[in-house]
């Protein structure tokens, strides 16, 4: 299958199942369930204004504020209503109805609002007029009067108006006799008034009640609902299509997915083809000109098992005739057979590259040439032929007896001629005679480059003698400048440089050096213990170090120190990926391969092997970076020099090991040191560290620079010391001579000069001889050997201090005093080097 073809129609049926999606969620749901909710919120408020009406009518709302809240609600409801419900023109006509409806509810509102406030008004004056009669003779009149309006007032019919009518004229006559004067003209004015008011006001609320506001409510929910319904059905079969669609495009990824199974298999199949032949040629570079028979009929029989034939032949048809024949127990080949390949495949008309291939005999088009192949029993054949410079004709063939042949694909065809010519070179030795010349020349500049490389150190060694003069002469010179900060920071600059460039020597050496290793048994548990016990007085503060328990032991066979600098290194560069923040996972697990294992840069054979995990948080790598961290030299720091990683692969692959490196931009890394375990019966030893750790020593420490001795302080109490430091010599030489017996060991670091710190050491060694005394400085090149022992010095570290090597000077502190003579020179020629 064609990988265009398939991405595009994946494309087009992933474009189709969004669009399917997105109609068969039915997205005017939400629109429709508000526009429903708008209707009713919209019937809320004129039932409301209606109530606010009735109300006021009745006299007990005070003020008219909120009939004019609730009309403005209402019109805020048509515009939502316009917004949600306005789908189609039948909704917006209605809709429109529905605003009309409002408008004529609003006139009439603002006319009920006018004449109804008229009305309570006059109501007010006609019952205080009322109840006070101006004469006797008038009290019954107005009683009559005031009934009949009590009547108008609920009942607002012609016979109640005409009663009010009547009685109102009655009184205005009883007036006139009785000459009542202007309390009456005022009662009665107001009391015709209220004649003419009161069945206007009844007037205008029955207009409203008439008004057809639920009829268009209803109308217009009906309509939303029906096309809500209709919504729904739609979205369901659009649902429908798109399940349609996606069991169209699962049956697709799977016909996809066989397909790539597939050539999966047909890739897999190649690589071992390709694997197998790789062997045969590598086996007939070295291969005794009298083994050769052996080798092909070992050669042929690979390729055989590789391709799952019943037979498999080698045969050379001229001047030199040879057959090497192989086949499964009980399917030997009939009489005349191979002999008769070359023939039959000529006959069959192979190829350019001369192949002929035979999927299956009865699928071929009936001749002499099936009935040939059906009569030895074939089912399926591939061969391939050549012919030599010497006119000879070779051939490689493979029968499948009985089924189809197992050989499919162009790619294996091809690989029919690759194994055939391996084979060939095999037997005329001309491919041996080449490689015999090329591992010469290799050979050759392999020695080239070794004495290229013994010349290197020896330069190497040479520049770190020059590096320790600048150091040293820097160090003279800042002890001599003063107050003079501007030449200060200069010299500064200058030691740094010095400092760089003296490290930078020290990997090339370490990486250069050749590793005579002493390898011996020892547990893998301790030794990452030891390292972590390391690790732990360096780290940041905003680093954490875990590590974790294995569940079964193993016991390597190794050189401690070399595979304490591997975890060291790896975990270094981890902190430094971090930034001052994270966390560094260390684990260790044992693995049975049962087959290679191949990984980018390393191949494991089969074995039991331990797995040592180092697991960072930091920024991670992409592939090109990933690619090429173990080239010497290469690095992604401004202050790294490339040779770290270098080194770790060198150690890992000099135990017989293999890294694997696992990482991702912003993931973090995965580093894994695979080393082969040993097999012993003895209990599994403890790591004897290359770099041991304290047991609670007392150790002196003085040093000028307070804020660098408390670091120094808290990276030996975490190797296992408890230190007691002094910035002041006078102080230090005080507690010395106040309890020499309690200090175990003391460290002597910067004081400003060389002889200070050695004029140090002497008063100290005077006060307590036994404690040995290191040394921590920049350069030994202005201090002998006899000056050392003078001052009662048994080992010398750089400044500032390292934990490795502090720890490691310490480690000898119980050596005897003549040991320790013999060993200052080495170090202060060491020392200087660095």
């Amino acid at each position: 299958m064609k990988f265009a073809p398939a991405v595009s129609i994946i494309a087009a049926l992933v474009l189709l199942l969004t669009w399917l999606s997105l109609r068969a969620v039915n997205p005017e749901a939400e629109l429709f369930d508000h526009a429903l909710a708008e209707i009713d919120h919209f019937a809320m408020l004129e039932n409301a204004l209606y109530r606010d009406v009735f109300t006021a009518r009745a006299g007990t709302l005070r003020n008219y504020d909120p009939l004019v809240h609730e009309l403005k609600a209402l019109h805020a409801s048509l515009d939502h209503l316009r917004e949600t419900a306005a789908i189609d023109a039948e909704t917006i006509a209605a809709v429109d109805r529905l605003a009309a409806s409002v408008d004529r509810q609003e006139e009439l509102v603002e006319r009920f609002k006018s004449e109804n406030a008229l009305l309570h008004n006059s109501l007010a004056y006609f019952v205080r007029f009322g109840t006070r009669p101006t004469s006797p003779e008038l009290a019954e009149a107005m009683s009559a009067a005031a009934a009949a309006m009590l009547q108008l007032t609920l009942d607002t019919s012609a016979a109640s108006a005409r009663e009010v009518k009547d009685q109102l004229d009655e009184l205005e006559r009883q007036g006139g006799e009785a000459n009542a004067g202007t309390s009456t003209e005022v009662l009665l004015a107001h009391g015709r008034l209220l004649h003419d008011l009161l069945p206007s006001v009844d007037s205008v609320l029955r207009a409203m009640h008439a008004l057809p506001r639920k009829q268009y409510q209803d109308a217009l929910r009906t309509m939303i609902m029906t096309r809500e319904v209709a919504s729904r059905d739609s979205a369901r079969r659009y649902r429908r299509f798109l399940y349609g669609t996606s069991l169209l495009l699962v049956a697709f990824l799977v016909q996809l997915g066989l397909c790539l199974k597939s050539r999966v298999n047909a890739l897999q199949r190649r690589a071992a083809f390709e694997h197998v032949i790789a062997g045969i040629s590598m086996r007939f570079i070295n291969v005794r000109p009298q083994d050769t028979s052996a080798e092909i009929d070992r050669a042929v029989a690979e390729l055989a098992a590789c391709v799952g034939s019943d037979r498999a032949y080698f045969a050379v048809f001229g001047a030199c005739e040879r057959r090497n024949l192989w086949c499964r127990p009980g399917m030997e080949p009939p009489a005349g057979w191979p002999d008769r390949a070359a023939e039959l495949a000529a006959r069959l008309g192979p190829t350019s590259d001369g192949i002929v291939h035979v999927p299956r005999v009865n699928w071929m088009p009936i001749g002499d040439e099936r009935d040939t192949l059906a009569s030895l029993g074939l089912g399926g054949w591939a061969c391939v032929t050549s012919r030599t410079q010497g006119g000879a004709v070779v051939a490689l063939g493979f029968d499948a007896v009985g089924k189809p042949c197992r050989i499919t694909g162009p790619g294996e065809l091809h690989l029919l001629r690759m194994a055939l010519e391996t084979i060939v070179h095999g037997v005329t030795r001309q491919f041996m005679e080449r490689e015999r010349t090329r591992l010469e020349a290799h050979l050759q500049r392999a020695r080239r480059l070794e004495r290229i490389g013994t010349f290197t150190s020896g330069i190497a060694h040479n520049f770190n003698n020059i590096l320790g003069g600048i150091l040293g002469h820097s160090e003279v010179m800042e002890e001599r400048l003063g107050t003079d900060a501007r030449l200060t920071r200069h010299l500064a600059s200058i030691r740094r440089g010095a400092e760089r460039a003296r490290d930078l020597v020290d990997q090339i050496l370490a990486f250069g050096r050749r590793r005579d290793a002493r390898p011996r048994a020892l547990n893998a548990h301790a030794l990452i213990t030891e390292a972590a016990a390391l690790l732990n007085v360096s780290l940041p503060d905003g680093i954490e170090l875990v590590i974790r328990e294995p569940a079964v032991g193993a016991i390597l066979s190794g050189e401690p120190a070399q595979l304490q600098q591997v975890i060291l290194n790896i975990c270094n560069n981890a902190v430094q990926a971090m930034e001052g923040e994270g966390r560094v996972d260390i684990d260790m697990e044992v693995h049975d391969l049962a087959a290679t294992r191949r990984f980018a840069n390393d191949e494991l054979q089969p074995g039991r092997y331990a797995c040592i995990t180092i697991n960072d948080t930091g920024r991670g790598m992409d592939e090109a970076t990933l690619s090429r961290i173990f080239e010497p030299f290469f690095t992604t720091r401004s202050s790294g020099n490339g040779l770290g990683l270098a080194t770790v692969i060198e150690i890992v692959r000099e135990h017989n090991g293999a890294i694997n490196v696992q990482s991702a931009p912003g993931k973090g890394s995965r580093f894994e040191v695979w080393l082969p375990c040993v097999a012993t019966s003895e209990p599994a030893p403890e790591l004897e560290a290359a770099v041991a750790a304290g047991r609670g020593e007392t150790v002196l420490m003085v040093a000028s620079d307070g804020t660098r001795l408390l670091r120094d302080e808290e990276m030996l109490a975490a190797l296992g010391y408890e230190p007691v430091g002094f910035t002041a010599v006078e102080a230090a030489l005080a507690a010395c001579h106040a309890k020499p017996e309690r200090f175990d060991a003391i460290i002597i670091g910067h004081l400003g000069s060389s002889a200070t710190s050695l004029e140090l050491a002497t008063a100290l060694h005077a006060a307590a001889a036994h404690a040995p005394i290191v040394l921590a400085t920049r350069s030994m090149e202005r201090i002998g050997a006899d000056t050392l022992i003078a001052a009662g010095i048994s080992d010398v570290v750089r400044w500032p201090i390292v934990a490795e090597e502090i720890a490691a000077a310490l480690a000898h502190r119980s050596a005897p005093r003549g040991s320790l003579a013999r060993r200052v020179p080495a170090l202060a020629a060491a020392v200087s080097r660095r």
